[in-house]
């Protein structure tokens, strides 16, 4: 694609972000995948140009992805009825099924595939290998539904010290052998708090928080813990980004520096949050 930008430019605009690559080169940060963002193509493109170049310059990234459009396909395609409640998927033993197959294979796969045509080096796993995802049911009405209750970094560090990017789907097991769906928001909060991150990134289908849910120029650009928690009370954060700032929420209580709840569909936003002065979205901090 031609660009206006002169080789002055270009050279001014690496130089910029010199003290960012700096400050992360080394350090572990988290991406939670999902959305809009993976399944528009050219997004998908160039999310995964993002985190291979981060990669490149010596980010430490790991990648936990969802993949509910795709599984939902999936499901149709076999003449099973999608059901969710409370934004989660009833899930019996057959769509337990495939949700394995669709995470763990086709989606996870792609991913990794799609990162190493990038210059990446990527090791695809679920949260059953290794039994990095251990869980427990959430509740009878869900089926198998997950609720972590335990999480082996060893496999995701083993992987980064040798200089890959762990791309991890959301699946888990418990210690008898039975297979959950988790919450990919959750998983990744739980991953990001176990391996103490220093940033947890999530992409989101919004700005971020906004004060007036419908006016992106509203976007709260930082809060605290205790700023979120008066958000709830007024009514701010409301609906479907409740259960994202609990997941912010809970990555900090185990560690995290810092989570950036982002608008995925904006083309390179990661880059934009981790190597420009304005970042992207709204960030979470402890205080």
């Amino acid at each position: 694609m031609e660009t206006s930008f002169t080789n002055a430019q270009r050279a001014e605009v690496l130089t910029a972000a010199l003290p960012y690559i700096k400050s992360y080169s080394g350090k572990i940060v988290v991406i939670k995948y999902g959305g809009n963002a993976m399944v528009n193509e050219q997004l998908k493109q160039q999310v995964m140009e993002d985190i291979a170049l981060l990669w490149l310059i010596g980010v430490k990234v790991v990648l936990v992805h969802g993949g509910g459009p795709e599984i939902s396909d999936t499901m149709k395609r076999l003449g099973k009825e999608a059901v969710f409640i409370d934004g989660l998927r009833v899930t019996d033993k057959e769509t337990v099924d495939i949700v394995q197959m669709v995470l763990a294979g086709k989606v996870n796969k792609d991913l990794v595939n799609l990162l190493q045509t990038k210059g990446g080096h990527a090791v695809g796993l679920s949260g059953i290998d290794g039994g990095i995802l251990e869980a427990a049911v959430k509740s009878e009405k869900l089926g198998f539904v997950g609720e972590i209750t335990k999480v082996r970094t060893q496999p995701i560090t083993d992987l980064l010290e040798k200089n890959y990017i762990p791309v991890i789907s959301t699946v888990a097991s418990d210690r008898q052998g039975n297979v959950y769906n988790i919450n990919g928001d959750t998983a990744a909060a739980y991953i990001a708090g176990a391996l103490e991150a220093e940033r947890m990134i999530m992409m989101t289908d919004i700005a971020g928080i906004l004060r007036d849910k419908d006016d992106p120029s509203t976007l709260i650009p930082h809060i605290t813990v205790e700023e979120a928690k008066k958000l709830y009370d007024q009514g701010i954060i409301c609906g479907g980004m409740i259960p994202k700032v609990d997941c912010c929420i809970e990555a900090i209580s185990h560690g995290v520096k810092n989570v950036v709840i982002m608008d995925g569909r904006i083309p390179h936003s990661i880059l934009m949050e981790l190597l420009t002065d304005e970042g992207a979205g709204t960030m979470v901090t402890k205080g």
